[in-house]
């Protein structure tokens, strides 16, 4: 039976294992998207209209907030750009969706992620929009009940660089608890709106410099890099995050040691010193843990590293369901360190070689497969995803490749 259609929305056909809103956006891409009980209503606030989303099992509903000029098919255009990362939505199964999102924004949203988990950065990014941008519009929420105390909400767009370039900008967000990262923002605010301008672009939506970093998408991924590491408060992570998910650098990985253990125990992963994945994060190890998921998966390494960033999670794992574990490298070069033959080994290890890729991606599909059970499992009720800030630690430690990192890294237990 066809779910109903919820007043005022209009309905794609798009089942919750295709793309699951609960997953999607509660994995650490994005900040401000907001959710209502018990609808399960997502919104979030763009420069000229709210978007608000709902789900059933088998369509996705979606509608904007009723302004003038604002149309049903934008919105869905919207929808196809932020969740499809330019493929049209559900043309694969792909329930954990790499999102597409403003580069700006996702910018200054990762440079808050230093030493910092998903709550607090949420926090810090809504109590930024509500400080610099006046609010859009006011909203009840999806369906108010006598019960409900709650009154509508306002909701703020994310400001452009030109108003966080202000020096000002540095006390104000200190004073709202962004500690260090304020400087960070303002200055990386600064640089944009010197080098590239603050007037608007041809579009009339965007400033010159907003336009200029949307750019990047068109450079190849070690030149965009080159540029995204110029900021301050930008390492190698946080340009990685930017470049995954607003850039179209699909091959991108961003490693932390979350990240570094996933590689470890599902990938047989061996770095320099027989490190766990539970001390520090260098460069080196930053690059044999890219290199590793980069050889295995190729042009979609990013996504596919966060499907299993997302079914190692704590919410899968209460369902039983584990990652399957491929063979280690050294269980597959005994077998092959067994042959009589220098020649006999040779082609045994270029044979056992193509059977570890093979294994390795179908581990990670399989891990896909395993999330998309639980999704349709936690999708009558989403909750089961909210609240492991412990377990989604791929934003929550320091940026250590960051040119400031070691000189901030005092500092820290006095700002904050």
């Amino acid at each position: 039976m066809a779910s109903p259609i919820p007043a005022g929305f209009r309905a794609l056909p798009l089942s919750a294992v295709q793309l699951s809103l609960a997953a999607v956006l509660k994995c650490g891409q994005s900040f401000r998207w907001t959710k209502s009980s018990p609808t399960h209503e997502y919104r979030l606030c763009l420069r000229d209209r709210v978007v608000c989303l709902r789900q059933s099992s088998d369509y996705l509903f979606y509608r904007s907030s009723e302004q003038e000029g604002v149309s049903d098919e934008e919105t869905l255009n919207l929808a196809q750009g932020l969740f499809s990362a330019g493929r049209g939505l559900g043309e694969a199964l792909r329930p954990v969706e790499m999102l597409r999102q403003d580069p700006w924004e996702n910018l200054v949203s990762f440079i808050c992620s230093s030493n910092n988990n998903i709550p607090r950065i949420t926090k810090m990014v809504h109590a930024l929009c509500k400080q610099y941008s006046p609010s859009l519009i006011s909203l009840p929420p999806p369906e108010p009940s006598e019960s409900d105390s709650q009154g509508p909400a306002a909701y703020h767009s994310f400001p452009p660089p030109s108003l966080l370039a202000a020096p000002g900008v540095k006390s104000t967000l200190r004073a709202l608890g962004f500690g260090y990262r304020a400087d960070y923002i303002q200055r990386t605010a600064k640089m944009l709106v010197d080098t590239h301008g603050s007037s608007m672009s041809d579009s009339g939506s965007r400033e010159n410099c907003e336009e200029w970093l949307t750019g990047l998408r068109d450079l190849n991924t070690e030149s965009a890099r080159e540029e995204l590491l110029k900021f301050v408060g930008v390492g190698r992570k946080v340009a990685d995050c930017v470049l995954l998910m607003s850039l179209d650098k699909r091959e991108v990985i961003p490693v932390d040691t979350h990240v570094h253990q996933i590689a470890i125990k599902h990938y047989g992963l061996r770095t320099v010193g027989g490190s766990k994945g539970k001390g520090a994060m260098t460069p080196r190890i930053y690059d044999e843990v890219a290199a590793k998921l980069a050889d295995i998966w190729g042009e979609y390494a990013g996504w596919a590293h966060s499907v299993l960033f997302t079914a190692d999670l704590k919410a899968f794992s209460s369902f039983g369901i584990q990652p399957p574990t491929p063979a280690k490298d050294a269980d597959i070069s005994a077998s092959a360190s067994s042959s009589a033959s220098k020649r006999k080994r040779s082609e045994t290890q270029n044979g056992v070689e193509m059977q570890r890729k093979v294994m390795m991606m179908g581990a990670a599909v399989a891990a896909m497969a395993a999330a998309a059970t639980v999704i349709a499992a936690v999708h009558d009720d989403p909750s089961l995803l909210e609240d492991d800030s412990d377990d989604l630690s791929s934003v929550e430690e320091e940026d250590a490749s960051s040119p400031t990192a070691r000189r901030e890294k005092r500092r820290r237990r006095t700002s904050d």
